[in-house]
């Protein structure tokens, strides 16, 4: 499971009664672009290790904007990021998670979505996001990004909402979400999305590519594996392009960087937020890369929207999923990292504070699941295989 650290309201104790065995987690505290001291890695690892659990993966180490952007302080940044790995690697973490996506991590409209059974979901609305960016935020030349139909739906929305909803809906687009290292005023907001001006998803592409270079050499003579996590949502937002949202632009970047340290974070939901990803095909011919796994589900609406369904619903079709999963681990002889991603807030949880996407109980029930799906369908293929080598 996910673990955000020693403020984490969930702790390390109620994730090891949950029945996970690894935790995923980072250090957080520390500013994007400065280097891990390796004295840190190691206290915090030790913590993880006197509860009983392993810290198993590296979620996230993140890229600096002066990075994406090739900005001033972009050699110094990969410097230190390669300082990062090698202190990584000298503690035993040899998996490490990071993203590509400009200014924000994943964004959501509503971070409360009532579930029919009384629990709350994390839901992403296009028709929200466009009144936050045309009427909130007044991002110049955001009206260009959307048709008009949803335009007009957009201000007739703004129109009815009073001033806490239009509160509300900034703070939860911009303020706080967990993987944001900034809470971002519409000013500082502006001006973030305004370095990317001129930076298009051919740009970025190169940029990423040219980080991967630089720092893939590093990773692979460390033994460390760089795992991508796709862009979520999966397509552009805010008028920031996105180049980690379906099969071909991960198969572009294997191809243009084939370093063995060149891999994927898997993430079932942000892919399947898109209709067009073949999630099992994907898992299929992309499994050679993929070093870590986030699994959940979303459900797909009309209109560009979507929410977090439970990990057994939703479009995501986890049993194929799964199976999916089990035969490239046969194949590569090997068992890949999986935590359950954003479940529900449910039960006792109702009443607690949380982090959106990341409390106790829901995230519980998807391990629960996902676990005993993933044994049946290994007890089974264990079944098959036996009956083929005696006919």
């Amino acid at each position: 499971m996910r673990w955000f650290g020693p403020s984490d309201p969930v702790t390390l104790r109620d994730i090891r009664q949950a029945g996970a065995v690894g935790i995923v987690t980072a250090l957080h505290e520390i500013p994007n672009g400065d280097v891990w001291p390796h004295a840190a890695i190691l206290a915090r690892k030790t913590m993880i290790e006197e509860a009983g659990l392993r810290w198993a993966v590296v979620e996230s180490l993140p890229v600096p904007e002066a990075i994406k952007t090739r900005g001033p302080g972009a050699e110094d940044c990969i410097t230190a990021y390669c300082q990062s790995l090698t202190n990584l690697a000298a503690c035993g973490i040899r998996t490490v998670t990071y993203n590509f996506m400009p200014v924000i991590d994943w964004t959501r409209t509503d971070l409360a979505w009532p579930m029919p059974d009384g629990a709350l979901a994390l839901r992403f609305e296009l028709e929200a996001a466009a009144v936050y960016d045309l009427h909130i935020l007044r991002r110049p030349g955001a009206e260009r990004d959307y048709p008009d139909e949803l335009r007009e739906r957009a201000a007739r929305r703004f129109a009815a909402m009073d001033e806490p909803e239009r509160a509300k809906l900034e703070r939860t687009i911009i303020a706080g979400l967990p993987g944001s290292e900034e809470g971002f005023t519409a000013d500082r907001f502006r001006a973030a999305l305004s370095a990317y001006d001129g930076i298009d998803a051919d740009t970025l592409r190169d940029t990423h590519v040219a980080f991967l270079q630089a720092v893939c050499p590093v990773a692979d003579a460390l033994g460390v594996q760089l795992v991508v996590h796709p862009d979520d949502p999966p397509f552009p937002l805010f008028g920031l392009p996105r180049v980690v949202s379906t099969e071909a632009d991960v198969a572009n970047l294997f191809r243009r960087v084939p370093n063995p340290s060149n891999g994927l974070c898997f993430c079932a939901g942000s892919f399947g937020a898109r209709p067009d990803n073949d999630l099992p095909g994907m898992i299929d011919r992309l499994g050679d890369r993929i070093g870590f796994l986030h699994l959940r589900s979303v459900q797909r609406e009309p209109g560009g929207a979507f929410h977090e369904a439970a990990h057994m619903a939703g479009d995501a079709g986890m049993v194929t999923l799964v199976a999916a999963i089990h035969a490239v681990q046969v194949r590569t002889c090997r068992s890949i990292p999986m935590r359950p991603d954003h479940g529900h807030q449910m039960l006792d949880d109702l009443t607690k504070k949380t982090l959106p996407g990341y409390s106790l109980l829901g995230r519980m029930r998807g391990l629960a699941e996902l676990r005993g799906l993933e044994r049946g369908i290994a007890h089974m293929a264990a079944q098959a295989e036996i009956r083929r080598d005696d006919p």
